[in-house]
């Protein structure tokens, strides 16, 4: 079935406490979507990101939920705040994210309304339920912030080793910090299924992001040292990156640890299932990010400055996947798979028949016949963009860095040369004309943003993952003419 949605990350909504979150503007952004026609929200991963880049790629948990989206305004309808609280806050800028403010600001609000929470049946439910990794992930928070943000391999020999005797002393020690996390991570997922089941009911799926990598300074690194490649210390020996290539002449470091793919095949790849389930009761699909990581993957030695002197290392590939896929079913799955794709990884794509990524912004480069997101050469089982979170806009690609041929071969394709201010939707009518199933537009790209109002700049260290919509950036006419498409290219 022929659908189209729209990307837009929950910290881009607009808001009140200086942060997009998963009140009253998500359920907005949800009706938008229905009434525009609109079938699939994209968003990014929801995970704890750590700072000081606060990317949702390098998270303090694979499982976790990031508590800054924790809606204040329903705390407060349950009567876990009163209105005078969530009245009190900071002056935010409704432009920006300002991630430190906004978690001294919502860390306080939590710690008031734990104060006056009953625990309930559910409460406790969803404590066993999540046990497998909210144990771990609620004492290595409330450890983190003990230690002030001290990296775990820096922590008492008995801690970093997780010495039975010394975890015990530290449960007791820590035990509110512990219990009040916990108490977080349930208002959490508490107000995000609430969300995923209205977005349900309005026909909409929800699409999230696993990201390959986790955080050196993470919980699950900590819990699980013996899944990665880090030396009698606990340091890791190497780090995750990709070479050097259009977005950076030294590469891109990422710094993430490197899995022991020879120890998670022993465990069957366990952690790995529990995962990719966790994230598959989140999401109606995931897309995996670095989707070739698994395949052939980019390791830099510890302590490099940059990407540039790594290597390519072998990954477990095809074997890892038919084991996943044995569990879980590939249409659930859509396969990252940008950049410099080897013959394996495209093979294993097509003959897994997962769906892959089709980027407009690519299109119009290299040789037409051979570049595969070049219009013409779509296929069925893809989803289509006009670009990602890691692109410019469509306005500020085609003000800043298209180029001459470019331009001609995009002009050629669009039948005509775009009146002045009308490029985003030439782009968007191209992209829901495409041959792929599934049609995935950027909300900047839906209101015609220069490139200030991109998401990411990769290889740029700080100042992404801000950018925020303003109230009321929605107007009447961008719905109507939305949902007009949506029904002319029969994507509804």
């Amino acid at each position: 079935m022929r659908k189209s949605g729209l990307l837009l990350h929950i910290t881009s909504l607009a808001g009140k406490f200086g942060i997009g979150d998963l009140g009253p503007e998500a359920y907005k952004f949800a009706d938008f979507l229905a009434e525009s026609k609109q079938r699939v929200w994209q968003i990014l991963p929801l995970n704890p990101p750590a700072g000081p880049r606060y990317s949702p790629y390098n998270s303090f948990s694979a499982f976790a939920g990031n508590a800054a989206l924790i809606s204040p305004e329903i705390l407060y309808r349950e009567g876990l705040l009163t209105k005078k609280e969530i009245q009190e806050c900071p002056k935010f800028t409704k432009t920006r994210v300002e991630f430190v403010k906004v978690n001294a600001f919502k860390s306080k609000l939590f710690k008031t309304a734990y104060k006056r929470y009953q625990k309930t049946q559910k409460y406790e439910q969803f404590c066993a339920e999540n046990s497998g990794w909210l144990e771990d992930y609620a004492l290595f928070t409330a450890l983190r912030q003990h230690f002030r943000n001290r990296l775990w391999c820096k922590w008492p020999k008995r801690l970093r080793g997780r010495h039975v005797n010394a975890m015990m002393s530290a449960g007791i020690e820590l035990r509110e910090a512990i219990e009040r996390e916990k108490f977080v991570q349930y208002l959490f997922f508490e107000q995000w299924f609430a969300l995923k089941r209205y977005c349900n009911k309005l026909n909409i799926e929800i699409i999230g992001d696993i990201p390959i990598y986790v955080a050196y300074q993470s919980a699950d690194v900590w819990s699980h040292p013996e899944i990665f490649k880090l030396d009698r210390d606990k340091k890791p020996t190497c780090v995750s990156g990709v070479p050097p290539d259009l977005f950076s002449k030294t590469g891109q470091l990422w710094g993430n640890p490197i899995y022991n793919w020879r120890v998670l095949k022993n465990t069957n790849y366990g952690w790995w299932f529990e995962r990719l389930g966790h994230n598959l009761a989140m999401f109606d699909r995931v897309r995996i990010d670095h989707f070739r990581g698994f395949f052939g993957f980019w390791q830099v030695p510890a302590g490099d400055r940059t990407a540039k002197n790594g290597k390519w290392v072998k990954g477990p590939g095809k074997e890892f996947f038919d084991v996943l896929f044995k569990r879980f079913h590939k249409s659930a799955v859509i396969a990252e798979d940008l950049g410099h794709i080897t013959p394996d990884v495209k093979g294993y794509v097509k003959n897994a028949n997962l769906a892959g990524m089709r980027v407009l912004q690519f299109g119009f480069g290299g040789t037409p016949k051979t570049n595969p997101h070049f219009p013409g050469n779509h296929i069925k089982n893809s989803i289509c963009y006009t670009g990602t979170h890691d692109n410019n806009t469509i306005v500020g690609w085609f003000t800043k860095e298209i180029d001459e041929q470019q331009k001609k071969r995009l002009f050629e394709c669009l039948g005509r040369i775009p009146k002045t201010g009308e490029i985003h939707w030439e782009m968007i009518r191209l992209a829901f004309d495409s041959k792929a199933d599934l049609v995935i537009i950027p909300v900047q790209d839906i209101l015609g943003l220069g490139g200030n109002a991109r998401m990411n700049r990769p290889a740029r260290a700080l100042g992404n993952w801000q950018w925020r919509l303003k109230p009321g950036q929605f107007t009447h006419q961008v719905l109507v003419k939305l949902a007009q498409l949506t029904r002319s290219y029969r994507r509804f």
